[in-house]
């Protein structure tokens, strides 16, 4: 079985709780819309979302944790929620596990291929693609994706770390989480070294006021991944980055347009 654990941020700490619900209700639509039925989703927060979508595999676990107020208390909100989701999915021993922010969508191939590989210590995510919300268009991150999105790594179950409680505040979780972009690095120090998934495996989801990465501004979180000043580079990476947001691409990823869903759903 494989697990997915999500940490959804606290609503008192949204520009808008209505858009994060939104965003949240396409990324579990795209998590459960697996090849294979045999996966689990551990949903973590302060406030369960009023969302249409309902799935039996998914399971929402509210938490009373204090409500950040900075980004280093958010980065620390969001890293307790993702052990709390750690620990409850490790009761069902699952055979990897992958933590997915609540924002992105992921490839519905992802089960199926880790039930072919049970005793593989993990993959991260080498491929991938960039979305800014309503264009017509989709940026292909040939290699590297780990070094942009958090939504990066699945790991066999017992190569995970764990914080036995996170009720106490005085824990600095910090020390349990190295950062998406170095567990790749970190598992090969262990000599447990993860894979590069062999096909993209998650849709990365920028510029919007409610990804917590717009707000620690670093190369390949912001715009910065989609705009060029230079003319002759900005054609090379056009030619040989940029794809047309095809069917195709929107089934494997359970990608929609937040606006057109917003419209039908008043509509109906």
């Amino acid at each position: 079985m494989f697990a997915f654990v999500i940490a959804l941020k606290s609503p008192q700490v949204s520009h808008s709780w209505e858009k994060v619900s939104q965003l949240f209700e396409r990324c579990i639509k795209s998590v459960c819309n697996q090849t294979s039925n045999n996966f689990r989703v551990f949903v973590v927060c302060h406030e369960i979302p009023e969302i249409a979508f309902e799935h039996p595999h998914v399971t929402y676990i509210e938490v009373d944790f204090p409500i950040p107020f900075d980004l280093e208390t958010k980065r620390l909100d969001k890293y307790r929620k993702q052990f709390t989701g750690l620990n409850y999915a490790r009761k069902l021993n699952p055979s990897h596990i992958m933590t997915v922010d609540a924002d992105d969508c992921v490839s519905r191939h992802l089960v199926e291929f880790v039930e072919q590989h049970p005793e593989q210590n993990g993959w991260f995510i080498d491929r991938g693609y960039v979305y800014r919300e309503g264009r017509k268009s989709i940026f292909y991150k040939r290699k590297n994706f780990n070094q942009w999105c958090g939504t990066c790594n699945i790991l066999r179950s017992d190569l995970h770390t764990y914080v036995e409680s996170t009720e106490l505040d005085f824990i600095d979780y910090r020390q349990f989480y190295t950062g998406h972009h170095r567990v790749a690095l970190k598992m090969e120090a262990n000599e447990t070294p993860i894979k590069p998934l062999p096909f993209p495996g998650v849709i990365y989801i920028i510029s919007h006021q409610d990804n917590l990465s717009n707000e620690q501004p670093k190369p390949g979180n912001s715009d910065a991944l989609v705009k060029f000043t230079n003319p002759l580079s900005l054609c090379k990476k056009v030619l040989l980055n940029y794809r047309f947001l095809t069917l195709s691409i929107r089934d494997k990823f359970g990608l929609y347009n937040l606006s057109s869903s917003q419209k039908k759903t008043e509509d109906n």
